[in-house]
């Protein structure tokens, strides 16, 4: 119970937001399936591009994302290879179901003129490599079975990162959750976190409502279009 379960969707930030609906639909096939204010928030544009029922990839646009600079190698990897800031995207890999599949997507990139790498073997996938505008930099892989952790979990890479046996027996295994009669307190707002970036105040009035509250008073639940 309670199990996450996959990806509902990945935000990117863009300063473009029609360029981005453009290149995911055109390029990759995606189809728009919501664009709307955002909630909750002035100014903001949300895109979704779906990948199925239950997962999308989304865009996030508001006026003062033109004025933020890209800077290779801080805000943007710019190849699936290179640093960037921790926290920030340094790639985005969607999944096909066949090297046949992958093949097709490449030649339907290509056929846009965008250069693309691969396929290359990885042993747990395949996958091709191809730049997405704002130097986004994408992937599409394929797997033609599950990742096996006794194959693939690295003992030297274990060891450098700092992890013990047990810590590893508890990332492999990770302890079931059940909920109880009572529901978990908010924690301290002065604690360790780690916290969201809201300024102070907001923070401190948005964290300090009832979660009843919170749901009344932020939530929309009827789309900008009525559908007969």
């Amino acid at each position: 119970m309670g199990a996450i379960n996959g990806v509902h969707h990945l935000a990117i930030s863009t300063s473009d937001i029609k360029a981005q609906i453009a290149y995911f639909s055109d390029v990759l096939g995606m189809e728009l399936v919501a664009l709307y204010w955002m909630h909750g928030v002035e100014g903001a544009w949300h895109g979704f591009m779906k990948l199925n029922d239950s997962c999308s990839v989304a865009f996030v646009q508001t006026p003062q994302m033109k004025e933020i600079p890209h800077e290779i190698g801080k805000t943007h990897a710019g190849n699936p290879g290179n640093p960037s800031a921790g926290g920030t995207m340094q790639h985005l890999a969607f999944n096909v179901a066949t090297i046949a599949e992958l093949l097709t997507m490449q030649d339907r990139i290509r056929s846009r003129g965008i250069p693309v790498m691969g396929p290359i073997e990885h042993g747990m996938c395949t996958s091709i490599y191809f730049a997405g505008i704002e130097d986004m930099s994408l992937e599409v892989s394929t797997s033609d079975q599950a990742i096996d952790g006794n194959a693939w979990i690295d003992p030297e890479v274990v060891q450098l990162a700092g992890i013990t046996a047990d810590e590893l027996r508890g990332f492999r295994a990770p302890a079931a959750f059940a909920r109880s009669a009572r529901r978990v307190p908010q924690p301290a707002l002065d604690g360790p976190g780690p916290h969201m970036a809201y300024p102070p105040a907001a923070y401190k009035s948005l964290m300090g409502m009832s979660d009843e509250d919170l749901n009344r008073r932020m939530s929309v639940v009827d789309p900008p279009v009525k559908v007969a």
